[in-house]
């Protein structure tokens, strides 16, 4: 997959920063209607990249059991904990996968109406730096974080049933007026900040800073 040039973000205390740029402008009423059946050709490749996994909404099931063309996790955990290494290259896999997923989770969230790039940035940004592995990462926190992890999945769980609902409300306003109301953006936003927090934190394993319990920056 090829990278794309670093992307301005919202300044954040959290290494890692997430941030979608609000269309303020008409949103294409036609690919919205049928954006659940459009998403489906990129969603089918992002799949096959990630070795035949599953796909979710924003990608959290972007193979977290490591391996293959997924997000690398356990080669990872092996590596810190026996090598107290980070691969730069693994490091570049991880962080353009996730941003190529949560491009298709802003496409499906309507959030875009331009069809995710698998190279491109487009709205979404995403960053978070190479992490000194000798002196930032733990030997042993790999093998935790996942269960250290456990009570973000809960809360996460029920932010993801009310940004079902916001899409939804989302969809009919942009039918209607052709613009994806702030307030809903910004909650959109907001759950996949955190959620790709806990994702770096968890899985990507590139801060043992434990993630913040919110959604803004």
């Amino acid at each position: 997959m090829e990278m794309s040039s670093p992307q301005p973000v919202a300044p954040s205390d959290y290494p890692v920063s997430f941030a979608v740029e609000y269309p303020d402008r008409k949103l294409n009423r036609l690919t919205t209607f049928f954006r659940v059946f459009m998403v489906i050709p990129i969603a089918i490749v992002a799949a096959l990249v990630a070795n035949g996994g599953t796909f979710s909404f924003g990608g959290e099931e972007a193979a977290w059991v490591g391996g293959g063309f997924g997000v690398l996790t356990a080669p990872l955990v092996l590596m810190i904990l026996f090598r107290k290494k980070y691969p730069r290259w693994w490091f570049a896999w991880n962080l353009e996968l996730m941003r190529f997923a949560n491009r298709i989770g802003v496409y499906l969230a309507l959030m875009d109406d331009r069809y995710p790039s698998t190279d491109e940035q487009q709205a979404v940004y995403l960053d978070f730096p190479y992490p000194d592995a000798e002196r930032e990462l733990g030997r042993g926190m790999p093998l935790v974080k996942w269960l250290l992890a456990i009570p973000h999945y809960f809360v996460l769980f029920f932010l993801y049933v009310g940004v079902f609902f916001a899409v939804v409300f989302a969809w009919f306003a942009i039918l209607f007026t052709g613009r994806y109301p702030r307030g809903l953006f910004e909650f959109v936003e907001g759950v996949l900040r955190w959620h790709n927090r806990v994702e770096a934190y968890a899985f990507a394993l590139v801060t043992d800073r434990y993630p913040p319990f919110r959604l803004r920056p």
